[in-house]
Order: structure tokens, then C-alpha cells, then sequence
């Protein structure tokens, strides 16, 4: 009688590598990998035999020599006498200010007019239109240079506002705005101001957590809390009473004239607030577009059912559409932040200083390090852009539709 058994397994060949589809797509990717390695180290080996051949060196040293010119929107302390490293990061942080204030602007604007723009009003949604098509389709420096121009010729020169009639006056006595730039108070810290800012820190993140406790009971249970009148008492009690207590450690300092300009408070200059205006309405009229993409992807059985309900107009695009919306709108919103950050490199344009003035431009000319201060500058800006989509993807991850 014969016995039927099970075939021993064979052990691993090297001809498994390519005949075998379990380890042939791993051969390739691997052989994939090694060509693409040696091909960057011959570029690069190919790179410093031209530079050595022709007298030239990669070299780091001109960092730390004196930058030698002045950098007229300054976040930080500086002067002429302060390295190039400094200059650069100066202009650094000028190109994350502008990024900054442009992609938040640009989102509430972007989202304002993406939601009027599917108005049941004609004139509204009219309106919304004409915004989106005149701006996203007119170049974004051609926009910089209408705003700069355009707030230079209409803002009052800082003598102006001096004598019994004056000209022109301020806004609220506290904000000047100028040819010269707009002139709004500043914070000055005293003694207990640190433990102030973390409370009200503390305040701003128990709004949110509220916020979102709330939603998560609706979503739950149904049952629906007010989040208004709560969101504005966690955040304003805490505050108002820590800054009693601490003896007012937090006061404003107000720009006065001063001879022949504006002295104290914060000095924006024209070439910040252009920029930053033209970044934002023309990147949110993209947005919009993504916006209302998003809104007409959820199908109008939501809103009827919502409306079903007995829910108003507001609390369904805000409870019921715009959370679906989101999962159509982030994917496309990064690349509207990535653009932005890439784009303030226009500033040149207007004589703002960001990073590609500084660093790409006046010490690049100066020093003669065009190969070092070019890899400095694709070294930031990748930073910048990987940062940014790391964080958008994050959120989108926490928003993505999640299956049971």
C-alpha cells in the first residue's frame, strides 16, 4: 500500500531572484535603486572634478563674513555689520511671515467665495465669479505690482498728519497708514507676561477642545450645544482675569509722529502688506474653485435630509457638507500653500526682503558663491514645502473618510 506525501519545499536559488515572481519585482527595484545611485555619484563626482578643474571650491566660509548691506523689514535684530548667516536668516523669516499671513488669508477668502459663489443670489454669485476669473487668470506679480503702486499713490505722506488740521489722521488714534508703510501698535512684555501668554494660549486650545467636544456629543447623540457664547467665555475669562491679577504685564505701544516719520509700534512696510494682499487674492480665488468643487462632490440628499431635520442653512454647510467637503478640498489645498510659499520669492519685485533678496541676491552677488547660496536656497524652500505637506497630510489623514 502506498502512501501519498506532501512535496518537500525546495530550498532558495539564486535563479529564484528573476524566475520566481515573488523575488522578481524586488530584483528590479533593487537593480533600479543601484543605477540610480551611481548615477547621482557620477553626477556629482563629474560636478567637483569641473569646479576643481576650474579653479573653483565649495566652501562655507562666507557665512560668517560681515554682510555689508542693510535689510529694510527687520524681525530681528540687525545691521549692516552682522554675517551673511544672519542676513539669510533674516530673510528667512520674512519668507515665512508673508507665507504665513497669505495662506491664512487666502483660506478664509478662498473659502467665503467659493460658498457665496454657489449663492441662490445672482448678484452674489455673480460677483464671486468676476472675483475668481479676473484674478486667477492675470499673473500674481502683474497684481503685486497694482497693489504696491496703487497703495503708494493713495496713502498720505507722514507729514500729513501733523499740525492742528491735519490732512490725514489715524485710525482709532492707534493705526497710521502712510506712503510709507502702516504703522499699528506693538505689544510690550513686563514682568509676569510670560505666564500671561501661556494662559492665553491655554484659553486658545480649550476653545478648540470645546469645540470639538461639542461636535463630537452631536455627532453621538444629537444633542446639540451652543459653542458661541462658551467659546468666547473659555477664552476671554481666563485671560482677563490672569491679567488683573498679574498686574497688567502686557501694554500697547502706539506709533506717534515723531520729526519726520512714525516712531513706536510696528513699522509694515508697503512692500509686506502688497505682497502679502496679492498672494492672498490670488491664490484664494483658486481656492474658491477647490471650494466649490468640493461643496457640489457631496450630493444634494445631504442637504435635504439635514434640511429634513429641521437644521438651518448655516449649521448644515457647517455640521453637514463642508466636513464632507473637506476630503475633496485638502488634497488640491496643499498645493495652493506650496505655491504661495514659492511664489513670495516675487517680493523682489516690490523690494521686500525674504530670503531669495538676501540670500539668492545681494550675497550671492557680493561673495561670488552662486553654487553655495543656490543649494542653501533649494534647501529651504524643500524644507518649507515638506513641512507644509506633512502637516496638510496629517489633518487630511484625520479628515479622510474612515470604514468600519
Amino acid at each position: 500500500m502506498s502512501t501519498m506525501t506532501d512535496p518537500q519545499p525546495q530550498g532558495f536559488r539564486l535563479g529564484m531572484l528573476i524566475s520566481d515572481t515573488r523575488y522578481r519585482s524586488y530584483t528590479f527595484q533593487f537593480i533600479a535603486l543601484i543605477l540610480l545611485i551611481v548615477s547621482i555619484a557620477y553626477l556629482i563626482s563629474n560636478l567637483f572634478a569641473n569646479l576643481a578643474a576650474n579653479g573653483l571650491d565649495i566652501s562655507w566660509a562666507f557665512l560668517g563674513e560681515p554682510a555689508g548691506y542693510d535689510i529694510n523689514q527687520r524681525p530681528i535684530e540687525y545691521t549692516s555689520q552682522s554675517t551673511h548667516a544672519r542676513a539669510s536668516m533674516v530673510g528667512a523669516i520674512n519668507t515665512l511671515i508673508v507665507a504665513f499671513l497669505a495662506c491664512v488669508s487666502a483660506t478664509v477668502l478662498g473659502v467665503i467665495a467659493g460658498v457665496l459663489r454657489l449663492s441662490n443670489n445672482w448678484i452674489v454669485s455673480k460677483l464671486m465669479s468676476a472675483y475668481v476669473e479676473a484674478f486667477r487668470n492675470v499673473p500674481v506679480l502683474i497684481w503685486i505690482l497694482i497693489i504696491f503702486l496703487a497703495m503708494s499713490n493713495a496713502f498720505p505722506q507722514p507729514r500729513a498728519f501733523r499740525g492742528e488740521t491735519p490732512d490725514a489722521t489715524m485710525l482709532f488714534d492707534a493705526v497710521a497708514f502712510t506712503n510709507r508703510g502702516v504703522y499699528v501698535p506693538s505689544f510690550v512684555n513686563g514682568a509676569g507676561s510670560a505666564i500671561f501668554w501661556l494662559v492665553l494660549l491655554a484659553s486658545i486650545i480649550g476653545v478648540f477642545a470645546y469645540r470639538r467636544y461639542a461636535k463630537n456629543l452631536l455627532f453621538k447623540t444629537g444633542k446639540l450645544l451652543p459653542t458661541g457664547w462658551p467659546s468666547l467665555a473659555i477664552l476671554i475669562v481666563p485671560s482677563l482675569l490672569m491679567y488683573f491679577v498679574l498686574g497688567q504685564p502686557v501694554t500697547l505701544e502706539y506709533p506717534e509722529l515723531k520729526g519726520f516719520n512714525f516712531q513706536g509700534g510696528v513699522h509694515m512696510r508697503l512692500s509686506l502688506i502688497a505682497l502679502w494682499f496679492a498672494l492672498a487674492i490670488y491664490t484664494g480665488a483658486f481656492i474658491a474653485e477647490n471650494v466649490r468643487a468640493g461643496i457640489l462632490a457631496i450630493s444634494k440628499g445631504q442637504t435635504e435630509a439635514a434640511a429634513a431635520l429641521g437644521m438651518r442653512p448655516g449649521r448644515i454647510m457647517n455640521l453637514v457638507i463642508l466636513p464632507q467637503a473637506l476630503r475633496v478640498i485638502i488634497p488640491p489645498l496643499i498645493s495652493q500653500y506650496l505655491n504661495i510659499t514659492k511664489n513670495s520669492s516675487l517680493a523682489i519685485a516690490v523690494g521686500y526682503m525674504d530670503i531669495t533678496g538676501t540670500l539668492g541676491g545681494i550675497t550671492l552677488n557680493q561673495t561670488g558663491r552662486a553654487i553655495e547660496s543656490i543649494l542653501l536656497l533649494m534647501l529651504f524652500y524643500l524644507i518649507i514645502s515638506l513641512s507644509i505637506s506633512a502637516i496638510m497630510n496629517v489633518y487630511n489623514n484625520s479628515v479622510k473618510l474612515k470604514e468600519r
